[in-house]
């Protein structure tokens, strides 16, 4: 009886211990898991967009203007988003000022009809792997506008200043290897696969590269687009919610899409979809690139913040690598390895130093907090 009753305060101590230890590992687990959701959200956003550089691609081979896909592109996406933000912010949105109305027409001018129209361009001119490339400039291009109208500061003296620089520095010149140096073909595999010789319309893959240049600057140009779209976007998003401001964008990005598209295009037989590549390009664009992507990164941003989303982004210059080797019979070069090398390491610098930065303002923030209610 005596041992009965001395050994009840040790197998409640040993309970309370395995429960705890049991709760330690729940929460690790439960970390573990949340980070794979995360990481393979942002994996499935990286393969819907080089989806979308291959369906830009045939569409286009298949005789579709790039700015009429654009422009259906958005008219299909304010068609499926605008309800959606109606029934889901009917309650958490506020009153529409002209303040707001404003930025939705910069974010559809810079965020959607502008960036990609210069990209669609581009991708016709050139390649989905040098898209891809260039499209890691963005946040490259952000810290760069960011510093010229006085949003973010330089602070030289300081390692991720010194970080930011360097990465805007390697980012630009990989840009500019990837334009004017081509270097050696680089053989990996081949499935002697050409989707692109199906349609009777189409540019050869070796006539894309004849525009190089003009290519590589409206790459640029929509790098440029989508850095300021980001700054306007992430002051919109402080007065009005996620889904309302997205929807804001799209409408006036179809709108603007649609007025370019008309006044450049008016014989309506080069409008016509009809069951074939056009359709299905459209459709994928719609489905995956808008109604799937776009909350699932903004889950993602939420969730694991914009750093960890911007830095999935060099997966996508893989994928689209090896699924144009593979689909599209483009050739690699070694400029181009060269090139997107660079690009990516002045990317992770930057990432790099904007998460440095961040964390010693929160301690900055956190030690004032601190002082303040000590006084």
């Amino acid at each position: 009886m005596g041992s009965f009753f001395f050994s009840v305060p040790i197998n409640r101590r040993l309970t309370g211990l395995i429960s705890s230890g049991h709760l330690k590992m729940g929460g690790k687990l439960s970390e573990v898991i949340e980070s794979l959701k995360s990481a393979m959200a942002m994996v499935l956003v990286q393969a819907i967009l080089t989806g979308i550089n291959i369906f830009y691609k045939l569409a286009k081979n298949d005789g579709m203007e790039p700015m009429i896909a654009v422009a259906y592109r958005y008219i299909f996406a304010a068609a499926v988003m605008a309800p959606l933000a109606l029934i889901l912010e009917r309650n958490s949105r506020p009153r529409m000022t002209w303040m707001v109305l404003f930025q939705g027409f910069c974010s559809g001018l810079f965020g959607a009809s502008l960036v990609q129209n210069l990209f669609m361009e581009s991708l016709a001119l050139t390649s989905a792997t040098f898209v891809s490339a260039m499209a890691n400039l963005v946040p490259v291009m952000t810290f760069i506008l960011a510093i010229i109208l006085g949003v973010d500061k330089l602070a030289i003296h300081t390692s991720w200043g010194k970080a930011k620089i360097l990465g805007a520095i390697l980012s630009i010149g990989g840009a500019m290897i990837v334009t004017f140096y081509k270097g050696i073909e680089i053989k990996i595999w081949t499935t002697h696969i050409n989707l692109l010789n199906h349609g009777g319309n189409g540019a050869a893959p070796q006539q894309a590269y004849a525009s190089q240049g003009l290519g590589a600057a409206l790459a640029a140009s929509s790098s440029l687009s989508a850095a300021i779209w980001l700054i306007i976007q992430a002051r919109m998003i402080k007065v009005y919610p996620l889904y309302s401001s997205s929807a804001l964008m799209f409408v006036f990005g179809a709108l603007q899409c649609a007025v370019w598209a008309v006044c450049r295009k008016r014989d309506w037989a080069m409008w016509r979809l009809g069951w074939n590549i056009r359709l299905l390009a459209v459709i994928y664009m719609v489905v995956f690139g808008t109604i799937v992507m776009v909350p699932v990164m903004a889950w993602t941003s939420r969730v694991r913040g914009p750093i960890f989303v911007s830095s999935f982004f060099p997966l996508m210059l893989i994928m689209s690598a090896i699924s144009s080797a593979l689909l599209l019979d483009e050739k690699l070069h070694l400029g181009s390895v060269i090139g997107g090398v660079l690009i990516i390491i002045g990317l992770y610098a930057v990432l790099w130093g904007q998460a440095k930065e961040r964390k010693k303002t929160a301690q900055h923030d956190g030690h004032s907090k601190a002082s303040t209610v000590k006084k």
